[in-house]
């Protein structure tokens, strides 16, 4: 896999209540990645861009909703999320990233 391709896959770590909820309780962070993102890319990146060791990695696509926009319907975008477990003993630090 090259670098360049490893460096775009992760766009941003998901930031919600549950998100936490399961970072705490199964220590697992949550990351949205890119849609044609596979599990082995989705491990080297956060590998590369955060120097730890990932056990395993979960994927999830999730349907964007319908929404109502005044009279016209809309619907927000598609998204790939991936819950990433880290080995024991590792911790990922969000400030030291390359």
């Amino acid at each position: 896999m090259k670098a360049e391709r490893l460096m775009q896959v992760i766009l941003a770590p998901v930031v919600t209540e549950k998100a936490t909820f399961v970072a705490e309780k199964n220590q697992q962070i949550a990351f949205r990645v890119v849609a044609d993102a596979t599990k082995p890319e989705i491990k080297a990146a956060v590998e590369l861009l955060f120097k730890v060791e990932v056990e395993s990695v979960q994927v999830l696509n999730q349907k964007g909703k319908q929404k109502r926009f005044g009279r016209f319907m809309g619907s927000r975008r598609n998204e790939r999320k991936a819950y990433v477990s880290l080995k024991d003993g590792q911790e990922l630090d969000f400030t030291e990233v390359n």
